[in-house]
């Protein structure tokens, strides 16, 4: 079936007086340069097909001439597709490769425009550095600024670099060498023409202000904290980086408030948003934001959360489906090497693992990217009060085996609280991980006690286990999720006194929806067949689970 309108990746062109084959050579390389996508020779910009013109009706010459006049060559794929007329359709993969011109040297992108519709545009040779670093071809940060010398380097940021090194535990074999030495290991500079010239990174870290803002006028930052419609705080930042950094983690200790939870004899304090958290997806947004572009790294507090905000899409290969399982690469490698190595970044690359586990770990509503934009990547943390019972389950639980639980474990339990009697299907598919993987993670779970099975095979369901339910409106909860069959009517009633101190008529009419005769005659059977033992009698009777030793006796 042919599309009915024109999209990012889909273009339609009248051929009804044969569109110009210079024409043509522009779109495939603006789709090229883009998302590739399929130009479809012979239908209106309204969708009307009106066929292709006689000209065009040999696909294969078509293809070898598209190739002939790009450059490099753009393999397309055409073929004719009978309809009311007969329509081309010109595939054009996206390139890979690098920038794609037509051989008369126009270079091209698509992009949307505000009525929602596609056009082509040019694309100038400050887009370049884009382009190539989103295909992992280029890394901007790395790239001298050829006006600069390293007099421009700040003597105070220098000296602050070697403190944060030390207060952050990162490389300290850093501290041993000369500032030269100290520049080249971090990659704030690079020989050019016989001359040590400072880089982007360099000077992003550690540069002079006003040298900064000369050379690199794309770099800025602000910090907000709104209230309601009021705005408590819009600092605005333009400082070397690694100051910009300390002034916001600075801000965030001010705003970031604390509760405590208690645990048995010791109680543990819990912020708002997670401080690991938030300082790996700050670290995140300066490591990976586009610095070819104007815009700046935004932290935004407001009554419903946190916001950090960078300008640069994701980088290729990355959507906010697979955050958590693509192979981390990030859009400037030598500035987030050189913050690793002075112990501001994750280590293993996977800051964003850090930023999920900090939600977790507290019950918390997930990290939100659901904002983010092609030209722009937008986190969002809830603000939301801690689940008392998870932070005790995850705390105990990860003392009991010496070691965090896995980023997978965590995150499939946060998903049970939700979607209780849950496949491994269907958990996979709301974590964005393999089926595999999921149910490796829910046998570790069903083995530590967290979790319960029902079932076999790929109707297998599982549900929280007992240990997450302390109160007993959440064990009545537990049990009905168990099941809720009238075959099943005694065993439930029986797992409920067996995770309770005593349970009561009224506790069996909740959980099983019955009325209070039915109840009476369910607990009345459960006593005759010496499982449940009556505390007092009468109405407002309480029975007990009979312990193994009575009902030995």
């Amino acid at each position: 079936m042919l599309p009915k309108k024109e999209t990012l990746t889909i273009e339609f062109k009248s051929d009804k007086k044969k569109y110009s084959d210079a024409d043509i050579f522009d779109a495939v390389v603006a789709f090229a340069n883009t998302e590739g996508g399929d130009l479809y020779l012979g239908i209106e910009n309204s969708g009307e097909v009106t066929g292709v013109h006689e000209k065009h009706q040999n696909p294969t010459t078509l293809s070898a001439f598209i190739a002939n006049n790009t450059i490099p060559p753009v393999a397309v794929r055409t073929e004719i597709l009978n309809d009311i007329h007969p329509v081309l359709k010109i595939s054009v993969p996206k390139s890979y490769s690098g920038i794609v011109a037509t051989i008369s040297g126009k270079v091209l992108r698509r992009r949307i425009k505000a009525d929602g519709t596609p056009e082509n545009v040019p694309m100038y040779p400050s887009e370049f550095a884009t382009r190539l670093s989103d295909l992992r071809m280029l890394d901007y940060s790395a790239m001298p600024v050829s006006q600069t010398r390293m007099t421009d380097f700040d003597p105070i940021e220098i000296e602050h670099l070697r403190k944060l090194i030390l207060v952050y535990n990162g490389d300290k074999t850093l501290l041993e060498l000369d500032d030269i030495e100290l520049f080249k290991a971090l990659g704030f500079v690079r020989e050019q023409n016989s001359n040590i010239v400072p880089t982007v990174t360099g000077l992003l870290l550690i540069g002079k202000t006003e040298k900064i803002k000369q050379f690199i006028p794309t770099h800025s930052a602000a910090f907000q904290v709104l209230t309601g419609t009021e705005v408590r705080i819009n600092d605005d930042i333009t400082l070397p980086l690694l100051a910009t950094i300390e002034r916001i983690n600075t801000y965030m200790e001010a705003w970031n408030p604390e509760q405590e939870i208690e645990m048995g004899l010791f109680r543990m304090s819990v912020s708002d948003f997670s401080k690991r958290a938030v300082r790996e997806a700050i670290i995140n947004a300066f490591s990976h934001r586009d610095y070819t572009k104007m815009g700046r790294v935004r932290v935004a507090i407001s009554d419903e959360g946190l916001t950090i905000a960078n300008p640069g899409g994701f980088i290729e290969g990355v959507t906010t489906k697979n955050l958590l399982t693509a192979e981390p690469h990030g859009r400037n490698p030598q500035l987030a090497d050189a913050l690793k190595r002075i112990g501001l970044g994750e280590r293993t690359g996977r800051g964003i693992d850090r930023i999920y586990e900090g939600s977790l770990v507290y019950g918390n509503p997930l990290p939100d990217y659901s904002n983010s934009t092609s030209v722009t990547v937008s986190l969002f943390i809830p603000r939301g009060k801690p689940d008392a019972q998870i932070v005790k389950l995850v705390a105990n639980e990860q003392n009991r085996l010496g070691h965090p639980l896995s980023l997978n474990t965590l995150l499939i339990l946060n998903i049970l609280k939700d979607l209780p009697r849950s496949t491994a299907s269907q958990l996979a598919e709301a974590a964005n991980l393999s089926v595999p993987i999921t149910k490796n993670c829910l046998d570790f779970l069903v083995e530590s006690a967290l979790v319960e099975c029902y079932g076999n095979g790929g109707n297998r369901t599982y549900i929280l286990a007992p240990a997450v339910y302390k109160t007993k409106a959440q064990k009545i909860g537990y049990v009905r999720q168990a099941d809720i069959d009238k075959s099943r009517y005694l065993e439930l009633i029986l797992k409920l006194a067996k995770s309770s101190d005593f349970i009561s008529r009224a506790d069996v009419v909740q959980l099983l929806h019955v009325n209070e005769n039915q109840a009476y005659r369910l607990l009345k059977e459960l006593v005759n067949q010496k499982l449940l033992q009556p505390i007092n009698k009468g109405r407002y009777a309480k029975y007990r689970h009979y312990q193994e030793k009575e009902i030995k006796k």
